[in-house]
């Protein structure tokens, strides 16, 4: 084999590994780039989807919510002792000193302490002993996610789960209720509540 017949071997060699190495880089960075741009697309996807929700959230909580009542005109003098309330759990009136720091409970609080909570612009969702554990935990997630919020259950209530803020209340019967989150929305550090912004830490854990 002469010289130049080498050489243009050589060559043709070179060249085809250099499409073999080009189809290996395109398969490479090809699967990958499809693989990166779905799991884009994924993420796009659910954070969307995210916004919208909290979108028609806030859209529902601009107008009046179906089912809630309202309490105006409640006492809010500081006392020791118990106080006897016209509702269970109540929405307002004279109440403890100390307030019940917001976090999610598994045993009942103490009404006034968490009527204190409330004066603070707090959010208390109260559920009766029998709801179902999945629907409990399903509040604690929502309770644990935010804060001014206080879930406990509530003895001797009679709807399976109730929303309350100052001077407002909303009762439904499982978690899943849109309602739920909507209520929230609205009355959560709400200019209704007469000191909305006050500390709802540092209290007591009860």
């Amino acid at each position: 084999m002469s010289a130049e017949e080498r050489k243009a071997l050589v060559e043709a060699m070179r060249s085809k590994q250099r499409a073999a190495d080009r189809r290996k880089a395109w398969l490479i960075y090809g699967t990958g780039g499809v693989i990166i741009t779905s799991i884009i697309g994924a993420t796009a996807f659910v954070v969307i989807g995210e916004v919208q929700k909290q979108e028609t959230v806030t859209a529902e909580a601009s107008r009046p919510i179906e089912g809630v009542q309202e309490f105006p005109d409640q006492s809010r003098n500081h006392i020791r002792g118990s106080v006897s309330y016209p509702r269970n759990p109540p929405t307002g009136g004279d109440h403890a000193p100390v307030w019940t720091n917001c976090d999610v409970y598994t045993a009942p609080v103490e009404p006034t302490r968490a009527v204190h909570s409330l004066e603070h612009g707090a959010v208390w969702l109260s559920y009766r002993s029998d709801l179902p554990q999945d629907q409990v935990a399903e509040l604690a997630s929502l309770a644990g996610a935010q804060d001014y919020l206080l879930l406990s259950p509530v003895t001797d209530q009679t709807s399976p789960i109730t929303a309350t803020a100052w001077g407002k209340q909303l009762s439904v019967d499982t978690s899943s209720d849109e309602r739920i989150a909507t209520f929230i929305k609205k009355y959560r550090q709400s200019p209704d509540a007469p000191e909305p912004g006050a500390v709802c830490s540092g209290g007591v854990d009860s």
